[in-house]
């Protein structure tokens, strides 16, 4: 199993996000609504797993199959809809990944997500707390994921409620 590790913010991060969300530009072109960097690696200042995380909104459902086989074939690892109608691809390099779900626009996790990353962007004695929250629970896991997602889902939940209750 994978170990879990929560690394201090790296300022590169952004950086990485520009460069895949441009080579996600190229690949799939006009499919493409949006291209958002989610996750905690999209929040300055936060401590993160050193992974990538973005959305790629496309145009519809209908443009999805396509797009799948065009980042399989561009070295992407399809590892299918895990449940909220997301479909997500990995690619590894290095001490660093990439975490791409494919998604429409309707989707609600997605939207949820972009609601998350701003609340934490705007509050950042939230953002402080969640990175403790997640410091602890990697301790805490023994490298159980299922333990270290499950603990944050309380805290994911009412920072969107909060972040909801604002808009």
């Amino acid at each position: 199993m994978r170990a879990i590790k929560v690394i201090d913010y790296d300022p590169s991060w952004p950086r990485r996000f520009a460069e895949i969300s441009a080579e996600i530009s190229v690949l799939l072109g006009d499919v493409v609504l949006s291209i958002d960097h989610i996750g905690s690696t999209s929040v300055p200042g936060l401590a993160a797993k050193p992974k990538i995380d973005l959305d790629v909104v496309t145009i519809s459902d209908d443009v999805l199959p396509a797009a799948i086989d065009i980042l399989r074939a561009a070295d992407f690892v399809f590892h299918g809809d895990l449940g909220e109608n997301r479909w997500a691809l990995t690619r590894d390099h290095q001490a660093y990944g990439f975490k791409l779900y494919l998604c429409d626009p309707a989707n609600l996790a997605h939207r949820q997500r972009i609601l998350f990353r701003d609340y934490l962007r705007d509050h950042t004695d939230r953002a402080e707390a969640y990175a403790d929250l997640k410091r602890r629970l990697a301790a805490e896991a023994d490298d159980d994921w299922d333990f270290y997602t499950g603990g944050k889902s309380a805290f994911v939940d009412e920072t969107i409620r909060l972040a909801t209750l604002r808009t």
